[in-house]
């Protein structure tokens, strides 16, 4: 993919930037905000640029005034940035040059196949195989997305693509090729496999946008986004994404800081089903934004109560925070809202 003035890559003898890409889709939660808070105090620390985005791809579930709350709470909270905020549906240009490339390669094709579908041919004898126009439907699909077999792609070819209403996979190198090695600066050297967990993934969807992996491959690399910092449910993510760097032969290649979660008492990523843990909730209590950050002060391993974020900028240590996932608990509700 060429780039254009919208944005050159950044190489790494140059400042780093980083970016904030808060979803609209879902309310800021303490689990975000820990994330971005540590997202923003590495980025000040090492004087990396900062670019606000704003990913509303999802454009069904995005709620009226969903993308000015998720600004003014990060400011709330003290952050800022550098440039933006871009909000990601307003260029798509970049997304569907990317498509093209990647179809002039031979590397995605349209497949209209249901997760049933998929799901029949992946629990079938041999994987028999299937046209990717579509089947015999089978039990309805679980809710987990079921690995997509190589047997279900067509042969590789170049391809014009074309924004019509289908969906696009990426057709995932297998065996010692699709093995995606990074050393990620916070988890350590990772060796992931997407052929073996994911299969061939959706690139663009039916409703004529590109899907997550895409999108974000497209836009870190036309805003110049040298170092990506969040949860580490998304490592296997960073594989897809680094997929697509390879097969779109856009350099350099972000290096990745995933941290691990936030998660409820149950051990599951803090959710709704661990109470209402919004930040715009706790701002309408009357809970001090210093107050906030002192909690997520303690998940990082700092001992304090209550600080600006420029203090927590200042006092952050990647040493102390912990190397697993973090449990919110009722008593850090209680003290929240007793401060």
């Amino acid at each position: 993919m060429n780039d254009d003035a919208r944005g050159k890559p950044v190489s790494r003898n140059t400042a780093g930037v980083t970016r904030l890409a808060p979803s609209p889709t879902g309310a800021l939660h303490l689990g975000n905000a820990r994330t971005f808070l540590v997202t923003w105090a590495i980025a000040r620390r090492a004087g990396w640029r900062i670019v606000l985005r704003v990913e509303d791809l999802d454009g069904p579930r995005v709620k009226p005034g969903a993308i000015e709350s998720c600004i003014a709470l990060l400011e709330w909270l003290g952050m800022d940035w550098d440039e933006g905020p871009i909000v990601q549906s307003h260029d798509p240009e970049p997304h569907v040059e990317a498509m093209r490339s990647l179809a002039r390669g031979g590397h995605v094709y349209p497949c209209d196949l249901s997760r049933a579908e998929i799901e029949a041919a992946a629990s079938a004898p041999h994987h028999e195989p299937m046209s990717i126009a579509g089947g015999t439907p089978s039990a309805p699909a679980s809710g987990r997305e079921a690995r997509f077999p190589p047997e279900l792609r067509p042969p590789p070819s170049a391809r014009e693509f074309d924004e019509r209403e289908s969906n696009w996979r990426f057709a995932v190198p297998t065996g010692a090729a699709g093995v995606v090695r990074f050393d990620d600066a916070f988890a350590g050297p990772q060796a992931l496999s997407p052929a073996d967990t994911i299969g061939d993934f959706v690139v663009w969807t039916r409703r004529a946008q590109p899907a997550y992996q895409l999108a974000v491959v497209a836009d870190d690399h036309r805003q110049g986004v040298t170092d990506v910092v969040r949860g580490d449910d998304l490592l296997d993510s960073a594989a897809r994404q680094l997929l697509l760097y390879r097969a779109l032969a856009l350099a350099p290649e972000p290096r990745h800081w995933h941290l691990p979660l936030v998660v409820g008492p149950d051990g599951r990523r803090l959710a709704k089903r661990h109470g209402d843990t919004r930040l715009d909730t706790y701002r309408t209590r009357g809970v001090r934004p210093e107050r906030i950050i002192g909690l997520l002060a303690r998940w990082c391993g700092i001992d304090a109560d209550e600080m600006n974020a420029r203090e927590f900028s200042d006092r952050l240590d990647l040493a102390t925070i912990p190397r697993s996932p973090v449990v919110m608990r009722p008593e850090d509700e209680r003290w929240l809202l007793e401060g």
